[in-house]
């Protein structure tokens, strides 16, 4: 526990270092394709202000000088299963964005899905020292939490105080400052399996490049893609990756559950591949191009060319129906779903005071999906766009790449979290036994 605490304060020393130079590249490891961002920033946001940008850009004070993606290679299910082809198509992605930046960047941000996310939600409680709260105070009752025993072999990727309560008056968001005697806390805490960060950090480690952040990619498409009222009132982002489909769940502006489904668009295209009997590569191509959910009479009637190099001519000159193509994809993409259904019941989501639904990724562009996403989860569904951000190439403005946008916020304003805090070493929570309790039903 010690030793995760002060890994997680060194990357958040060196988050700050290399704000302080003005860059840092953002990495986004996915199974289908790896992002890198490279943002600068100018410390103010006035430059931004002062050419008519939107005020969330201006807010933030970066912009992003280099954007480049390369085909994922060594990833399966968000996880690195080879470490060699992941190295290669890391450096190949942050390569090409430097060479876009006209600049080397030496600190990334890295995020990524799968590596069996579990939520925790933990409260402490103490006694004030003087009359006002201190930082020491929020430190103090930080260090009050009740850890579950979460498993040998498990990491905290993030642990985040969401609500503080003063005496009587819960809800706060920042008590610092404040009068009163007794300070709660809710925590929200994330862990995930610990060996997908050791690689993750080694395979970074490998490229000559210094790991300075790590975040949940369920998470920082949260906050791409959800406005700020969703944030505030309560809404799940669903982000349908490749290997995987990330889901989180966020109220008064901070993720309180998230999980993933080991399934995402490449189980579809495999799908496609092995019913017509084609290369993944055509398979992904007829998804793109005609792929949906939803048949109508007219898909009858379409032909699509299936196309191939076989040399065989009968073979190579197949067409199927639009509908046989819909008929494929359904079952996967209905069987993804009722997954992510699963979990948002276990989640308790149908207890917030708003239940709005949010598909993000590039699996959420097939068309018909917001439809069957509403039927099958039963709430108000839209489909979801990564924020603008300043500087971001037209090319990276569509829903696939609201992980990368996400952290790119995430790495300029990141949430307060445990170990931003000086927790005594000897205070830092005690393992108990104590199940974690869904406390957001209780609170909300």
């Amino acid at each position: 526990m010690i030793e995760l605490y002060e890994s997680q304060r060194a990357m958040r020393n060196m988050r700050k270092a290399a704000m302080q130079r003005g860059m840092v590249a953002v990495l986004d490891v996915g199974s289908s394709k790896i992002a890198c961002l490279i943002l600068r920033f100018d410390g103010t946001g006035r430059e931004l202000e002062a050419e008519g940008v939107g005020s969330l850009a201006g807010q933030s004070g970066f912009r992003v000088i280099g954007a480049a993606t390369t085909r994922s290679r060594g990833v399966r299910f968000g996880e690195i299963a080879a470490m060699n082809e992941t190295e290669r198509a890391i450096r190949t992605a942050v390569q090409a964005a430097q060479k876009m930046a006209q600049i080397r960047v030496d600190h990334v941000i890295a995020c990524f899905s799968g590596a069996d996310p579990r939520s925790y939600g933990l409260a402490g409680q103490v006694e004030l020292e003087g009359t006002q709260v201190s930082e020491q105070d929020v430190a103090r009752v930080l260090s009050a939490c009740d850890v579950p025993d979460f498993g040998d072999g498990r990491e905290v990727l993030h642990a985040q105080p969401v609500n503080f309560a003063l005496d009587h008056r819960s809800g706060l968001s920042d008590p610092r400052g404040q009068i009163g005697q007794d300070l709660a806390c809710d925590m929200h805490m994330l862990t995930v399996d610990g060996m997908a960060i050791q690689n993750l950090a080694h395979c970074v480690k490998r490229c000559d490049l210094e790991l300075a952040g790590l975040a949940s990619s369920a998470y920082t498409s949260g906050i791409a893609s959800l406005v700020e009222d969703e944030q505030e009132l309560g809404a799940a982002s669903i982000d349908l990756g490749g290997g995987a489909t990330g889901l989180s769940i966020f109220i008064k502006k901070h993720m309180i559950y998230a999980d993933a489904v080991r399934m995402g668009g490449d189980h579809i295209t495999s799908d496609i591949s092995m019913g017509l009997q084609v290369p993944m590569a055509t398979a992904e191509r007829i998804k793109t191009f005609y792929g949906g959910v939803v048949a109508t009479g007219m898909d009858d009637r379409e032909m699509i060319e299936i196309g191939g190099e076989t040399g065989d001519w009968e073979h190579d000159r197949r067409t199927v129906s639009r509908a046989e193509l819909i008929g494929i994809m359904r079952p996967r993409v209905e069987e993804i779903l009722e997954e992510v259904r699963a979990r948002l019941d276990a989640a308790g989501f149908d207890h917030l005071p708003s239940q709005q639904i949010v598909l993000t990724g590039a699996g959420s562009q097939i068309p018909g999906l917001d439809g069957l996403a509403a039927k099958i989860l039963g709430q108000q569904v839209r489909l979801g766009r990564p924020m603008r951000v300043h500087g971001l190439p037209q090319a990276a403005t569509g829903p696939g790449f609201s992980s990368a946008v996400g952290l790119c916020l995430f790495a300029a304003h990141p949430q307060d979290e445990w170990w931003d805090f000086e927790i005594p070493v000897d205070r830092l929570p005690a393992k108990s036994f104590q199940r974690a309790v869904k406390w957001f039903r209780d609170n909300w």
